[in-house]
């Protein structure tokens, strides 16, 4: 009698715990509605209000193959944009769930400095859908690295975050070691498109732990917004540098004027 005792004890144990955090979610959601993590207003569910989901503005084909950024009409299948022909990236190929706007803007802002960890689920397969045919094709994911000293002072790495996320819509792993950052740089925004180009210089290595994970294999740079695109062609120039057989470029969100033309 003892022993069934103690066996049944920690299961009956785990069930009153369950039920008392579940009790506690549905009385905090009560008490406090969640919120659209882009304007703050109560929602129903765990994504955005429908005022913010009609803003967001998804990038879906007609786009530059190589680049991603969107056309304002279809030229055709496998049209570059002119930036991809004048001055083209070391990477394969990008692509981006969502235009840089408000709203798109304002997640970011939640994910990076509000603490909104939360949000990686739902923007991770955003991107997962955005970059499937990148994704079908890869090794390995590799998120844009922080500086330690940022690093310690966010606590967390928003693209690896987003890396995570991805990884399992896609079941592609994460090469966490892949790449680093040995240079601390300043903030991007504000700055140029040459003075970004300037800021990233070297900043970005293969170290030898992560030689292996980058030789030979077809990776996939995860961030969380693309601009100039000076980051990211930096990251990629250090893993092709290390080996990498072709590297592609996933982003949440992407500048992108809102009618563009093709040649």
């Amino acid at each position: 009698m003892a022993m069934s005792v103690s066996i049944a004890l920690p299961a009956r144990i785990k069930r009153a715990a369950d039920t008392t955090r579940a009790l506690a979610r549905a009385t905090l959601d009560l008490a406090l509605p969640p919120l659209c993590p882009a304007c703050r207003e109560p929602i129903a569910d765990r994504g955005l209000c429908p005022a913010c989901w009609s803003k967001l503005s998804f990038i879906t084909r007609p786009y530059c193959e190589r680049l991603g950024i969107p056309f304002a009409y279809d030229p055709g299948p496998g049209i570059l944009s002119m930036e991809a022909i004048a001055d083209p990236p070391a990477y394969n190929r990008a692509r981006a769930a969502v235009r840089f706007d408000e709203i798109s803007h304002a997640l970011v802002h939640a994910l990076k400095y509000g603490d909104r960890l939360d949000l990686a689920p739902m923007l991770g397969r955003w991107i997962s859908h955005a970059g499937r045919e990148l994704l079908a094709e890869a090794d390995a994911l590799v998120p844009v690295p922080l500086h330690w000293r940022r690093l310690w002072a966010r606590r967390f790495n928003q693209s690896a975050m987003l890396a995570a996320a991805i990884s399992a819509e896609s079941k592609v792993p994460v090469a966490a070691i892949a790449l680093k950052r040995v240079k601390p740089t300043a903030q991007q925004v504000g700055l140029s498109r040459s003075e970004r180009a300037a800021n990233v210089k070297g900043a970005f290595r293969v170290a030898d732990e992560g030689k292996a994970a980058v030789a030979g294999r077809r990776l996939v740079l995860v961030d969380d917004v693309l601009t100039s695109g000076a980051t990211v062609e930096g990251c990629a120039r250090a893993l092709l540098r290390a080996g990498a057989a072709n590297v592609d470029v996933l982003i949440f969100a992407r500048v992108a004027e809102a009618v563009r033309t093709s040649i």
